[in-house]
């Protein structure tokens, strides 16, 4: 399949049924046969939907009149074309070739014509029409109106810095197994395949790529030396502070990183479980912990209502990494900006406070529960551990000791792009 026509099949899967774009991706990459056309996929896909916003304001300028809905592949086809001119080294009398030579496999010839004037008009008012998407917030800053506004309420001074850094693709981290291999030692590894690497500041497992590379060219990793994991997200089990012979709760454990790092950093657990709602989720987990020698204990279950699958016997700690918007994680996923609707954010703050009350019983006297989300809204992340802490006589927040992040009313939070990581929260609740 040609890559250009799959990133159209790809964009249509996210933008019309709503999926996610690492499985609408999944869909297309076995029917391109090589690496390179499946990169080219990928980076047109990520691409758009980066841009996606000024993209549309700049295609309705050239348009005679908007597409209609049954034509949605023509828009995508047409955006994949205009993408390619501004943000790609594609050069334009290619870019508008590939583009316009692809409208008979849609079985739209009579589009031909159509895809190749807008695109050329593109070229004779660049300067215009680059200009105009500066002169309104949702093109300028590439998000949705609700998540301006929302980002704006709650990041008066960074709004701006959070847009743009969202907007921008994620840099490749690493996580080391220290229980196979030192950091230092498979740094050198890296050294010798010629990719080239730093130590994470803040993570002590972190290795950060100078650029991404695919999963088969990291040494070692199917061996499992090495896994793929942003190094904000790292931090949790640092926090965490792992005991021996402490029975661990890993709370909404899919795909299993954070479940693997709290092995990895203390092998000597009496039990770590892991529960994940939906089963078949819990097969990441699973295949994680397989590839890096390790185990735990796998539980199909749903973390509110622990009476369906808990022993009776307390957790010393419990990571609750809870279900969020993920608008600190934009970057990674940037179909998050067009899945994501604002009233979705009033469930996930219900779901959020029904889980921390469901699981706060099942910690031991003393224990220790660590609070997170890849989100960078009040309302899921400082605001819900206040509210949490007023109704609950016997939770202390405990102050993190750190120098990464900034200090909210409760918690700590990293935006986008802070110091090149994601958007995580953390904060750190001890039972009295």
């Amino acid at each position: 399949m040609n890559p250009r026509l799959a990133a159209v099949y790809v964009l249509q899967q996210v933008l019309d049924q709503g999926r996610n774009l690492p499985d609408a991706l999944e869909t297309v990459h076995s029917r391109i046969p090589d690496q390179k056309g499946r990169a080219l996929t990928q980076a047109l896909s990520y691409g758009v939907l980066r841009h996606g916003f000024s993209l549309d304001a700049i295609l309705l300028q050239l348009l005679k009149k908007p597409l209609k809905a049954k034509d949605s592949d023509l828009r995508y086809l047409i955006l994949l074309g205009l993408y390619q001119i501004i943000h790609m080294r594609v050069p334009n009398h290619a870019a508008v070739s590939e583009t316009v030579k692809l409208t008979p496999a849609l079985k739209k010839n009579w589009a031909r014509a159509m895809v190749n004037g807008v695109l050329r008009n593109y070229l004779r008012q660049t300067d215009a029409l680059l200009a105009s998407i500066e002169k309104e917030d949702i093109s300028r800053y590439e998000h949705p109106r609700w998540l301006l506004d929302r980002l704006r309420a709650n990041w008066p001074d960074s709004w701006q810095a959070i847009a743009t850094a969202n907007n921008q693709p994620a840099p490749m981290t690493l996580r080391v197994n220290p229980q196979k291999i030192s950091r230092e030692d498979y740094l050198q590894r890296l050294k010798t395949a010629g990719i080239p690497a730093e130590f994470c500041r803040h993570s002590k497992a972190g290795l950060r790529l100078n650029e991404a590379v695919a999963v088969e060219q990291l040494p070692g990793f199917k061996k499992g030396l090495v896994s793929v994991q942003d190094e904000a997200a790292q931090l949790a089990a640092q926090l965490l502070q792992a005991a021996p012979g402490e029975r661990i709760l890993d709370a909404c454990a899919a795909p299993g990183g954070k479940t693997a790092h709290i092995l990895e950093t203390q092998p000597q657990l009496t039990r770590l479980n892991a529960l994940e709602q939906v089963p078949a989720r819990l097969e990441y987990v699973r295949d994680t912990l397989q590839r890096l020698s390790l185990k735990a204990k796998l539980i199909a279950g749903d973390a509110s209502q622990p009476d369906a699958w808990w022993d009776g016997k307390p957790y010393d700690r419990i990571l609750l990494d809870a279900p969020c918007s993920a608008s600190g994680v934009i970057r990674r996923h940037p179909d998050i900006k067009y899945l994501r609707r604002d009233e979705d954010l009033e469930t996930l703050v219900r779901t959020q406070q029904q889980i921390l009350q469901a699981l706060w019983p099942l910690l031991a006297a003393g224990g220790m529960l660590l609070y997170v989300t890849c989100s960078v809204l009040a309302e899921e992340n400082n605001r819900q551990i206040e509210e949490f802490l007023g109704a609950c006589n016997d939770a202390r927040l405990e102050p993190l000791d750190t120098d990464w992040g900034t200090a909210t009313t409760a918690g700590r939070q990293i935006l986008p792009g802070e110091e090149n990581m994601d958007g995580f929260f953390y904060a750190c609740l001890r039972k009295a």
